[in-house]
């Protein structure tokens, strides 16, 4: 059973930087394609915001991190990164990563077809 656990979340003033991580145990990360989700405090929504593809490796961002957020493999560590730059106020949520394991969704951001989980990781933007 794969198990992914995020760490890198804190608290910074807007236009910091931030650097999640999101670890696997349990199997191959490059086997799964991983995406990155964030609740923003008060929603019951998990917003997907970029992934990253197995087999191919294309990536997808929504148009709200678009610029400003970069997802990574690190293979050798079994870890996805999240390098968050420019955050602003509204990026202040739980971030979650997520894996789909084979048939893959075709690159989707819906939080629906992501199989595991991790337990999330708080970001605080405020000045």
């Amino acid at each position: 059973q794969l198990q992914l656990v995020e760490s890198g979340g804190g608290s910074v003033q807007p236009g910091g930087s931030l650097r999640l991580s999101c670890t696997a145990s349990g199997g191959i990360l490059d086997h799964y394609t991983v995406g990155w989700f964030r609740q923003a405090p008060g929603k019951n929504r998990r917003e997907g915001i970029a992934n990253i593809n197995a087999p191919d490796g294309s990536i997808n961002y929504d148009a709200s991190v678009q610029g400003r957020f970069t997802i990574s493999r690190d293979s050798a560590k079994n870890t996805v990164y999240l390098q968050m730059n420019s955050l602003k106020p509204e990026d202040t949520a739980d971030y979650y990563c997520a894996a789909d394991r084979p048939p893959y969704n075709g690159g989707s951001l819906g939080a629906h077809e992501y199989d595991y989980w991790g337990r999330g990781t708080p970001v605080s933007v405020s000045s």
